[in-house]
């Protein structure tokens, strides 16, 4: 039978195997890519996953569950887990009301819907194969101790770890339900064509979201089963709170402060006054009840590890004493390199030299600055200007006891503020930053129409006015831009604080990453360390999401 034939009995028409072939091209032209993103981006990640969730010193140890997630963040843990859940199934809600539900007639989704069951079942029980296959892979390991082990030994190894007995049934669940799916799926496209009249897309894409609504069940289910069994861990060690009443409260905490802040917007622009006072009155109990219900947070960061809320809390002061600052000069002197001054190509050089210059020595070099021997660079200059030498980067006490102390008047500890230390590491990041800031900077002035410049300045807009109300509207893309990288970079920073930081500073420069280098390398807690990491990972996604929020309200694209 000719190719042809074949596919006059299908009822395949030219036109749909010319774009059955175009979409075939373009997925092998991305599959390397494709496969280097699984390979080194997502695998990676759900491999850290696997080691958060057991006992792991070099070896892996016993399945733990999130006892690290507990430990580190107490009762948190329940929302990282209970939003990750939930997450994924609003995803798979949104791809099956998108790809299945819009899409199709209410008859049509019922004959949609089997073979997108069967096609999620199947990768559900490859993903379960996975699971189940990776502690056979890693016990690799333990069998290659006392041994000399070869090429040909490990790859017999590796065999009889992927077909070992107990994942048979995985194994062949994957391929029956694949199988059966897959003649479905023909028939269905064979006796209802309707059914395919926007391709595979549709049934690919709902296949995915029920696929993710089943992982969403699991993860919720094991997040349930976790917090009960560490609730009763912690009423056999005498402790009398209860979880799931902490967690409740954090949450209607968190809920009432996000009614009050909608409900005074709504204030603000309300017309009527009693609409004004009823929202406002409404505000103001929302935000009372919020604090009131929040009131659960203190005992919570009590039970955790105190090094990772102390990390996160320095992690904090870090960003906000850079990320304003560098932001604001960067600006300054982008607009002020964008006028016609002479050498401002000389000056654009010299203040993008700091970013290209490699971190490590750029950041030793600040380090032999300020040091707190008399006779370094700085406290010879404070010497020359009749101040007393500082300890600088070994200075672990508040720049705002520091302060006080030199005025003469105490200070509450809750306004000593990051040490002295770490405001070094601040000003070095903001010497690094400001120079690519600049260039980026430069390049979203350099987009602005002058023409609207010109019209302004012919309407007698001032020099002042034309940059708050043409230039720096227009230019609110690329401060969203750079306030979302600064963000997240300052929650990154590692290389620098590293290089910086001294035993004299007493921990007060540990940003919950050093906090995680240090489980990791020093401490060799892998297992832990790769919780505290997607406490991070969740930490910065939050930070992304809320920057994304507030600043979508007054970014103005051209």
């Amino acid at each position: 039978m000719s190719v042809e034939r074949f596919w006059q009995i299908l009822g395949v028409s030219p036109r749909q195997r010319r774009r059955w072939r175009e979409w075939l091209t373009a997925y092998l032209y991305l599959s390397p890519s494709l496969l280097l993103i699984g390979l080194f981006g997502l695998w990676p990640v759900l491999f850290a996953v696997y080691v958060s969730l057991h006992r792991w010193r070099i070896r892996r140890g016993p399945f733990l569950g999130m006892t690290h997630y507990f430990l580190a963040v107490d009762v948190m843990a329940v929302f990282l887990f209970g939003l990750t859940g939930l997450g994924l199934l609003a995803l798979g809600v949104y791809l099956l009301r998108r790809y299945w539900w819009k899409a199709y007639a209410p008859v049509e989704r019922g004959w949609l819907l089997a073979p997108s069951l069967g096609w999620a079942a199947a990768w559900w029980a490859f993903t379960g194969y996975g699971v189940a296959a990776l502690p056979h892979v890693l016990d690799i390991a333990n069998k290659a101790v006392g041994k000399r082990p070869t090429v040909a030994m490990f790859r017999q190894w590796l065999w009889e770890a992927l077909t070992a007995q107990a994942l048979h049934p995985w194994w062949r669940a994957f391929w029956v339900l694949a199988l059966l799916s897959g003649v479905i799926s023909l028939s269905l496209w064979y006796r209802r064509r309707a059914l395919f009249r926007q391709g595979a897309t549709p049934l690919a894409w709902s296949s995915v979201g029920v696929y993710f609504l089943g992982i969403g069940v699991l993860v919720l289910a094991f997040t349930w089963s976790e917090t009960l069994r560490w609730q009763a861990r912690l009423w056999e060690k005498g402790e009398t709170r209860v979880l799931l009443e902490q967690t409740a409260s954090i949450a209607f905490g968190a809920a009432g402060l996000l009614l009050s802040w909608k409900l005074w917007r709504g204030a603000v622009v309300s017309v009527s006054t009693r609409a004004f006072v009823g929202k406002a009155a409404g505000a103001l109990v929302a935000m009372v009840a919020g604090w009131i219900l929040l009131m659960e947070l203190p005992p919570v960061i009590r039970s955790g590890d105190k090094d990772v809320w102390e990390g996160l809390l320095i992690t904090t002061y870090y960003a906000l004493g850079t990320v304003p600052f560098q932001l604001s000069i960067a600006l300054f002197l982008a607009v002020l390199l964008y006028q016609n001054l002479p050498g401002k190509e000389m000056f654009r050089i010299i203040y993008f030299l700091p970013y290209v210059t490699p971190s490590v020595a750029s950041a030793a070099v600040f380090r032999l600055l300020f040091s707190p021997r008399p006779t370094a660079p700085i406290n010879t200059l404070l010497a020359k200007l009749g101040l007393p030498p500082q300890r600088w980067l070994m200075e672990p006490r508040g720049i705002g006891f520091l302060l006080g102390e030199a005025l003469g008047f105490e200070v509450p500890s809750w306004l000593h503020g990051p040490s002295l230390a770490l405001v070094v590491i601040m000003v070095y990041s903001i010497w690094v930053f400001v120079g690519y800031d600049i260039v980026i900077y430069l390049a979203g002035l350099g987009n602005i129409p002058s023409e609207l410049k010109e019209a302004a300045a012919i309407d007698g807009a001032s020099g002042w006015q034309i940059f708050r109300y043409v230039t720096l509207p227009l230019l609110s893309p690329t401060i969203y831009f750079l306030s979302l990288i600064a963000v997240i970079g300052t929650f990154k920073a590692f290389n620098h604080i590293y290089v910086m930081r001294e035993i004299g500073a007493q921990g007060t420069v540990d940003t919950l990453s050093l906090v995680i280098f240090d489980e990791f390398f020093i401490k060799t807690r892998y297992g832990y360390a790769s919780a505290l990491a997607f406490v991070l990972f969740a930490v910065i996604l939050s930070l992304t999401y809320i920057n994304r929020r507030v600043q979508e309200r007054w970014v103005f694209y051209q």
